[in-house]
């Protein structure tokens, strides 16, 4: 059950990982105009279209996460500190608060991202989707890293 929740919460991630990368991308780099380029296509999307996704994909992908937590803390990070893997368990640590300060930003990101969008605010969402966009990227690619070293049913 805990590998099946595991494999859901990483392809959340996956979903999540995509949509904030696109929004950071259409707004930090507009394309001119929809040229045949995967990268210009890409860019090309509407940046406020992504807003409710991300919320609801961040919300499912923590929660799924704090369900599989308890058997990563009895039986994974048991084994990270008997060998001192210090440097994954302490980014794990780190994932854990970064995530948490990014559901803390859902409130305020949705605020400045509702439709009508007023262009006095370009510089807070800006910032705010940059600062999600980093704390995800960063919780995808330790979770990856931690189940790599000791994943679930090994």
């Amino acid at each position: 059950m805990i590998t099946t929740l595991l494999i859901i919460h990483g392809l959340m991630a996956v979903a999540l990982l995509g949509a904030l990368t696109h929004q950071s991308l259409s707004m930090w780099w507009p394309a001119t105009k929809r040229a045949g380029s995967f990268l210009s296509a890409a860019r090309a999307v509407s940046s406020s279209s992504y807003t409710n996704a991300i919320i609801v994909l961040f919300l499912i992908t923590a929660t799924l996460g704090g369900i599989i937590y308890p058997a990563y803390r009895l039986n994974i990070r048991v084994i990270l500190q008997d060998y001192r893997l210090l440097v994954p368990e302490g980014s794990f640590e780190l994932k854990e608060h970064f995530v948490t300060i990014g559901a803390g930003l859902l409130p305020a990101y949705w605020y400045f991202w509702r439709r009508p969008l007023s262009p006095d605010w370009a510089g807070t969402r800006a910032a705010l989707t940059t600062i999600l966009a980093l704390i995800v990227w960063w919780a995808f690619l330790v979770g990856h890293v931690l189940n790599n070293i000791r994943g679930f049913g090994s």
